[in-house]
């Protein structure tokens, strides 16, 4: 343990997030979801989606903006269609009331969607993708935020970071996952290089001037983030804007600024999750073999390596060891769950 991180168990970092947040207004078992999403976050090695979120979750809860005893609704919209209503909460709970629904979708219908409405979004979504990967299923997520990317050609912030993840199942393998922003680097990265006192590599962000900066202050501060690939991350950033906002009735990020109460949590909005069986397909004896085929190819080629294999090495490292965590992160939600919310 060094002067500014302490070691923590996996197991003691659930409890610590499941436990701040129940001292906050949030019941168990809306505790118990976000505190299995963060902790699988610190475990993966994504310590911007860990611990790091939760003083935003508190706050959130403090202010009324999220419920936390949200009793999410599920209906059947079609066929292939789900419609899972997050009663004002955080999103785990309803993703994982929605999950099940959702692959019997897929199993009987060949391809399954999930549209989570009236949620707040505050997670990785390779967490989510990877849950139906695992059960043998192609997954798709797309959710958005609040203005913080700039469109190709414009220097004010309208998308979102508008991530999407994409899980492709691997047998008895672990799946092939990826998760990424349609920005140049995430918006939690920029926060994490802000506190740190780091700066951002070349074209990340602009300042509020629309002037390129290395500054994550400036960035998060009035300026904006960059999309990845100019106009061609810019579209893909607007793509998950039509997604997970205009395709199922939420609000677009622009809306969910004008909509928030800037608590230092997450905007109500969506997410739009796919399921495909690959069983249903024009290949359903061969497939597996045939992709295990090309990702042995690809793997062959020198430099290569697939996706979340990164994170698949910190798993089982950190499940080991147990993952460092700021001493002064644990003491504030120490701090957090002594003096909790009247």
């Amino acid at each position: 343990m060094s002067e500014q991180t302490v070691t923590m168990t996996l197991d003691e970092v659930r409890i610590l997030a499941r436990d701040c947040l129940a001292a906050n207004r949030c019941d168990d078992d809306n505790a118990r979801a976000v505190a299995a999403t963060v902790t699988a976050a610190e475990r993966d090695g994504a310590a911007s989606h860990g611990l790091f979120r939760i003083p935003g979750y508190v706050a959130s809860l403090r202010s009324g903006k999220v419920n936390g005893a949200a009793k999410p609704v599920i209906e059947r919209l079609a066929p292939s269609v789900v419609r899972a209503d997050g009663d004002r909460g955080f999103a785990p709970l309803t993703l994982d009331e929605g999950r099940g629904p959702l692959i019997d979708c897929a199993r009987s219908q060949g391809v399954g969607a999930l549209a989570l409405i009236n949620i707040h979004h505050f997670a990785a979504l390779w967490i989510e993708v990877e849950a139906l990967a695992q059960r043998g299923l192609v997954a798709f997520a797309f959710t958005a935020y609040k203005p913080a990317l700039a469109p190709a050609g414009s220097t004010q912030p309208l998308f979102g970071t508008n991530p999407m993840a994409f899980g492709w199942p691997r047998g008895d393998k672990p799946p092939m996952v990826f998760d990424q922003a349609s920005a140049a680097m995430a918006r939690g990265e920029i926060m994490i290089a802000a506190r740190d006192g780091h700066t951002l590599p070349a074209g990340v962000g602009v300042d509020n001037e629309g002037n390129p900066t290395t500054d994550p202050n400036a960035v998060l501060e009035g300026g904006a983030i960059l999309p990845f690939g100019g106009y061609k991350g810019s579209a893909i950033a607007m793509m998950v804007e039509l997604l997970a906002a205009g395709l199922i009735g939420q609000d677009f990020s622009f809306e969910a600024a004008l909509n928030d109460n800037n608590d230092g949590g997450p905007p109500r909005g969506g997410e739009l999750m796919i399921a495909i069986d690959p069983a249903h397909f024009g290949d359903p004896e061969g497939w597996l073999a045939h992709t295990e085929a090309f990702f042995e190819r690809y793997n062959s080629m020198e430099g290569t390596r697939l996706p979340a294999d990164r994170r698949y090495a910190n798993r089982v490292r950190n499940t080991k060891d147990g993952v460092n965590v700021r001493t002064d992160l644990r003491d504030k939600l120490v701090e957090l769950t002594n003096s909790p919310a009247i």
